[in-house]
Protein backbone atom coordinates (compact mmCIF):
# COMPACT_ATOMS: atom_id res chain seq x y z
CA UNK A 1 0.00 0.00 0.00
CA UNK A 2 2.80 2.38 0.92
CA UNK A 3 4.60 1.63 -2.38
CA UNK A 4 1.39 2.28 -4.30
CA UNK A 5 0.94 5.63 -2.58
CA UNK A 6 4.56 6.50 -3.27
CA UNK A 7 4.13 5.60 -6.93
CA UNK A 8 0.99 7.71 -7.22
CA UNK A 9 2.76 10.62 -5.54
CA UNK A 10 5.66 10.40 -7.99
CA UNK A 11 3.26 10.26 -10.97
CA UNK A 12 1.39 13.28 -9.60
CA UNK A 13 4.64 15.23 -9.23
CA UNK A 14 5.70 14.35 -12.78
CA UNK A 15 2.31 15.39 -14.15
CA UNK A 16 2.39 18.66 -12.19
CA UNK A 17 5.90 19.38 -13.48
CA UNK A 18 4.82 18.81 -17.10
CA UNK A 19 1.79 21.08 -16.66
CA UNK A 20 3.85 23.82 -15.04
CA UNK A 21 6.52 23.65 -17.76
CA UNK A 22 3.87 23.74 -20.45
CA UNK A 23 2.23 26.75 -18.84
CA UNK A 24 5.57 28.55 -18.57
CA UNK A 25 6.35 27.81 -22.23
CA UNK A 26 2.93 29.12 -23.31
CA UNK A 27 3.43 32.28 -21.26
CA UNK A 28 6.88 32.77 -22.79
CA UNK A 29 5.48 32.41 -26.32
CA UNK A 30 2.64 34.81 -25.53
CA UNK A 31 4.98 37.44 -24.07
CA UNK A 32 7.38 37.16 -27.02
CA UNK A 33 4.49 37.53 -29.49
CA UNK A 34 3.11 40.53 -27.59
CA UNK A 35 6.58 42.08 -27.71
CA UNK A 36 6.57 41.76 -31.51
CA UNK A 37 9.08 38.91 -31.90
CA UNK A 38 8.46 38.10 -35.58
CA UNK A 39 10.32 34.78 -35.43
CA UNK A 40 8.08 33.54 -32.61
CA UNK A 41 4.97 34.87 -34.37
CA UNK A 42 5.98 33.03 -37.56
CA UNK A 43 6.42 29.78 -35.62
CA UNK A 44 3.00 30.23 -34.00
CA UNK A 45 1.22 30.93 -37.29
CA UNK A 46 2.98 28.19 -39.25
CA UNK A 47 2.25 25.64 -36.51
CA UNK A 48 -1.42 26.67 -36.51
CA UNK A 49 -1.72 26.42 -40.30
CA UNK A 50 -0.06 23.00 -40.22
CA UNK A 51 -2.50 21.85 -37.53
CA UNK A 52 -5.50 23.12 -39.53
CA UNK A 53 -4.34 21.16 -42.58
CA UNK A 54 -4.49 17.90 -40.65
CA UNK A 55 -7.55 18.75 -38.55
CA UNK A 56 -10.86 17.00 -39.19
CA UNK A 57 -13.41 19.19 -40.94
CA UNK A 58 -15.85 20.87 -38.53
CA UNK A 59 -19.43 19.74 -39.21
CA UNK A 60 -20.61 23.31 -39.67
CA UNK A 61 -18.11 23.94 -42.49
CA UNK A 62 -18.78 22.74 -46.05
CA UNK A 63 -16.20 20.33 -47.45
CA UNK A 64 -15.26 22.60 -50.37
CA UNK A 65 -14.78 25.56 -48.01
CA UNK A 66 -12.64 23.49 -45.63
CA UNK A 67 -10.56 22.31 -48.58
CA UNK A 68 -9.89 25.96 -49.41
CA UNK A 69 -8.98 26.75 -45.80
CA UNK A 70 -6.55 23.83 -45.78
CA UNK A 71 -4.84 25.26 -48.89
CA UNK A 72 -3.79 28.26 -46.77
CA UNK A 73 -0.23 29.49 -47.25
CA UNK A 74 1.52 32.12 -45.14
CA UNK A 75 2.70 34.92 -47.44
CA UNK A 76 3.70 37.66 -45.01
CA UNK A 77 3.50 38.70 -41.37
CA UNK A 78 4.65 41.32 -38.93
CA UNK A 79 4.41 42.20 -35.24
CA UNK A 80 0.67 42.85 -35.55
CA UNK A 81 -0.56 41.33 -38.82
CA UNK A 82 -0.81 38.08 -40.76
CA UNK A 83 -1.26 37.70 -44.51
CA UNK A 84 -2.20 34.41 -46.19
CA UNK A 85 -3.33 33.11 -49.57
CA UNK A 86 -5.88 30.36 -50.28
CA UNK A 87 -7.01 28.50 -53.40
CA UNK A 88 -10.61 28.43 -54.68
CA UNK A 89 -12.05 26.51 -57.63
CA UNK A 90 -15.46 26.06 -59.21
CA UNK A 91 -17.75 23.34 -57.91
CA UNK A 92 -19.68 21.20 -60.41
CA UNK A 93 -22.48 18.64 -60.31
CA UNK A 94 -23.58 16.14 -62.93
CA UNK A 95 -27.15 16.70 -64.19
CA UNK A 96 -28.68 14.94 -67.21
CA UNK A 97 -25.28 13.81 -68.34
CA UNK A 98 -23.81 17.34 -68.24
CA UNK A 99 -21.49 18.98 -65.72
CA UNK A 100 -23.05 22.18 -64.40
CA UNK A 101 -21.17 24.81 -62.40
CA UNK A 102 -22.84 25.12 -59.00
CA UNK A 103 -20.55 27.77 -57.52
CA UNK A 104 -17.83 29.78 -59.24
CA UNK A 105 -14.38 30.46 -57.72
CA UNK A 106 -15.42 33.85 -56.36
CA UNK A 107 -18.39 32.39 -54.48
CA UNK A 108 -16.11 29.71 -53.07
CA UNK A 109 -13.47 32.34 -52.28
CA UNK A 110 -15.91 34.49 -50.33
CA UNK A 111 -16.88 31.55 -48.11
CA UNK A 112 -13.23 30.57 -47.67
CA UNK A 113 -12.26 34.15 -46.78
CA UNK A 114 -14.98 34.42 -44.12
CA UNK A 115 -13.84 31.21 -42.45
CA UNK A 116 -10.10 31.88 -42.77
CA UNK A 117 -10.39 35.42 -41.39
CA UNK A 118 -12.36 34.12 -38.41
CA UNK A 119 -9.68 31.54 -37.66
CA UNK A 120 -6.77 33.97 -38.07
CA UNK A 121 -8.39 36.56 -35.82
CA UNK A 122 -9.67 34.29 -33.06
CA UNK A 123 -8.05 30.85 -33.20
CA UNK A 124 -4.31 31.53 -33.30
CA UNK A 125 -2.76 30.37 -30.00
CA UNK A 126 -0.55 32.79 -28.05
CA UNK A 127 -0.86 35.57 -30.66
CA UNK A 128 -3.62 38.12 -31.15
CA UNK A 129 -3.21 39.57 -34.63
CA UNK A 130 -4.52 43.11 -35.00
CA UNK A 131 -4.82 42.90 -38.79
CA UNK A 132 -5.28 40.05 -41.21
CA UNK A 133 -5.29 39.73 -44.98
CA UNK A 134 -6.68 36.85 -47.03
CA UNK A 135 -5.97 36.69 -50.77
CA UNK A 136 -7.95 34.17 -52.84
CA UNK A 137 -6.35 32.69 -55.96
CA UNK A 138 -7.77 30.52 -58.73
CA UNK A 139 -6.60 29.05 -62.04
CA UNK A 140 -7.26 31.05 -65.22
CA UNK A 141 -6.88 29.48 -68.66
CA UNK A 142 -5.20 31.60 -71.31
CA UNK A 143 -6.14 31.62 -75.01
CA UNK A 144 -3.12 29.44 -75.80
CA UNK A 145 -4.32 26.77 -73.35
CA UNK A 146 -1.85 27.54 -70.56
CA UNK A 147 -3.08 28.29 -67.05
CA UNK A 148 -1.96 30.82 -64.48
CA UNK A 149 -2.83 31.37 -60.85
CA UNK A 150 -4.40 34.79 -60.29
CA UNK A 151 -5.94 36.65 -57.37
CA UNK A 152 -9.72 37.20 -57.63
CA UNK A 153 -10.50 38.42 -54.10
CA UNK A 154 -8.38 40.33 -51.62
CA UNK A 155 -9.55 41.20 -48.10
CA UNK A 156 -7.63 43.14 -45.45
CA UNK A 157 -9.24 44.00 -42.14
CA UNK A 158 -8.37 45.13 -38.64
CA UNK A 159 -10.09 44.26 -35.37
CA UNK A 160 -12.31 47.34 -35.50
CA UNK A 161 -13.86 45.99 -38.70
CA UNK A 162 -14.02 42.47 -37.22
CA UNK A 163 -15.87 43.70 -34.13
CA UNK A 164 -18.56 45.19 -36.39
CA UNK A 165 -19.16 41.80 -38.02
CA UNK A 166 -21.85 39.42 -36.80
CA UNK A 167 -19.87 36.21 -37.25
CA UNK A 168 -22.76 34.01 -36.17
CA UNK A 169 -25.66 35.35 -38.22
CA UNK A 170 -24.18 37.10 -41.26
CA UNK A 171 -23.68 35.23 -44.53
CA UNK A 172 -20.13 34.90 -45.95
CA UNK A 173 -20.98 37.66 -48.48
CA UNK A 174 -21.97 40.01 -45.67
CA UNK A 175 -18.89 39.15 -43.62
CA UNK A 176 -16.51 39.75 -46.53
CA UNK A 177 -18.25 43.02 -47.36
CA UNK A 178 -17.97 44.09 -43.71
CA UNK A 179 -14.26 43.28 -43.75
CA UNK A 180 -13.69 45.29 -46.93
CA UNK A 181 -13.27 42.51 -49.50
CA UNK A 182 -12.39 43.68 -53.02
CA UNK A 183 -13.15 41.87 -56.28
CA UNK A 184 -14.25 42.52 -59.88
CA UNK A 185 -16.90 40.98 -62.09
CA UNK A 186 -16.99 40.71 -65.85
CA UNK A 187 -19.94 41.44 -68.13
CA UNK A 188 -21.30 37.93 -67.63
CA UNK A 189 -20.81 38.02 -63.87
CA UNK A 190 -17.59 36.02 -63.97
CA UNK A 191 -14.79 36.87 -61.51
CA UNK A 192 -11.87 38.83 -62.95
CA UNK A 193 -8.27 39.11 -61.72
CA UNK A 194 -7.57 41.82 -59.15
CA UNK A 195 -4.34 43.25 -57.82
CA UNK A 196 -3.81 42.03 -54.23
CA UNK A 197 -3.66 44.76 -51.64
CA UNK A 198 -0.19 45.84 -50.60
CA UNK A 199 1.22 44.27 -47.44
CA UNK A 200 1.17 47.57 -45.55
CA UNK A 201 -2.30 47.67 -44.01
CA UNK A 202 -4.21 50.93 -43.51
CA UNK A 203 -5.62 51.65 -40.09
CA UNK A 204 -9.10 52.07 -41.54
CA UNK A 205 -10.76 49.31 -43.52
CA UNK A 206 -11.66 50.21 -47.12
CA UNK A 207 -15.21 49.66 -48.32
CA UNK A 208 -15.81 46.56 -50.42
CA UNK A 209 -16.18 47.42 -54.12
CA UNK A 210 -16.51 45.66 -57.44
CA UNK A 211 -16.16 47.40 -60.80
CA UNK A 212 -16.53 50.75 -59.06
CA UNK A 213 -19.77 49.70 -57.37
CA UNK A 214 -20.18 48.80 -53.72
CA UNK A 215 -20.39 45.12 -52.98
CA UNK A 216 -23.92 43.83 -52.21
CA UNK A 217 -25.44 45.53 -49.18
CA UNK A 218 -26.15 43.57 -46.02
CA UNK A 219 -29.59 42.08 -45.86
Amino acid sequence: MEWALLGLSILFLIFAYVVIQGTRAAQAWRKAAEAGDVKVIRDIVEDAISAWRSMKRPKAVASDVWRGVQSMQLTDLGPDFVRVSCQAQSEYKLADGRWIEVTNPLQEGIAITARAADMLLYELPHFRSQRVQVDIYTSFREADGTTRNVCILTTAADRDAARAVDWEDWSPDQIVEGLGGRYRLGDRGQPLPVEPLATAKPKSTPKGRKNGVRAPARR
